[in-house]
């Protein structure tokens, strides 16, 4: 395990402040230490090779170990919020549709509400979670891609998985995320993960955004689409005037959950 004494004063603020953003980007941190972009850079690069913080693309998040905790807690937020969600979604799916659910907590309440259904489907996952909910239901004929496992979520992700969802049509896609831009883009912070979403749209004719109200003030680090690349977005609350504007110049159909 490093030592503390490894780490200069500004690492340290580096770290405390991923720790409590979640994200942070090069520029951010740059103003904030009144450095050089360059200089935070190879802060960065040296806290990823310590393996204190995950280096993206224009900025830094926390290591999968973080990651594991979010993902336990957030197994327990809003979870009533997210069930409801996730009937209104399931709703949306007719009699022997080909769905593809992606991971997180909330496409794992859409997972269980269609297995509360009485209906037929092929149901396609990257999602181990999703797969144990859905494994012993004779009405779902269940189909998990391969590839590399990533996180604590149970995703698989890599060259693998994304071969497999290119070789199946979706008459469904849902698709989670962690946050929106102000032009009412879904974002998310994995680059792997976004991938396999991102294949998962191309290859579906509708794609449906799913995720609970806290998600309308959150940022994340990459565009998973823009608000005109999905057709419904179910989620338990009207969004803020910036975002519905947003949505309703892109024709996005917000579902508020009952």
């Amino acid at each position: 395990m490093p030592q503390s004494s490894e780490l200069t004063a500004r690492q340290k603020e580096i770290l405390q402040t991923v720790g409590e953003t979640g994200y942070a980007t090069l520029e951010t941190l740059s103003q904030r230490f009144d450095v050089s972009v360059q200089s935070i850079r190879r802060d960065i690069i040296h806290l990823d090779k310590m393996r204190l913080l995950q280096r993206f693309h224009g900025g830094a998040g926390p290591m999968d170990s973080t990651v594991r905790l979010g993902y336990a807690e957030k197994t327990l937020r809003a979870t009533a919020a997210k069930e409801r969600i996730g009937v209104a979604a399931a709703g949306l799916v007719p009699e022997g549709s080909v769905v593809f659910l992606d991971v997180g907590t909330t496409v794992e309440a859409v997972a269980a509400a269609l297995k509360a259904r009485d209906i037929r489907l092929h149901a396609f996952t990257n999602s181990l979670a999703c797969a144990m909910l859905l494994a012993a239901e004779p009405k779902i004929q269940l189909h998990v891609f391969g590839g590399s496992l990533r996180g604590a979520d149970g995703s698989l992700v890599g060259a693998t998985t994304l071969a497999g969802i290119d070789a199946i049509h979706f008459d469904y896609a849902f698709i989670g995320f962690s946050g929106f831009a102000a032009d009412g883009s879904a974002l998310d912070y994995d680059l792997e993960k976004i991938a396999v979403k991102q294949a998962a749209m191309r290859r579906c004719e509708t794609a449906v955004l799913v995720g609970d109200q806290s998600k309308f003030h959150s940022k994340a680090v990459a565009t998973i689409g823009r608000a005109d690349e999905f057709v419904h977005l179910v989620c338990d609350a009207a969004p803020p005037d910036f975002l519905g504007a947003a949505f309703l110049q892109s024709k996005l159909d917000v579902v508020v959950s009952d």
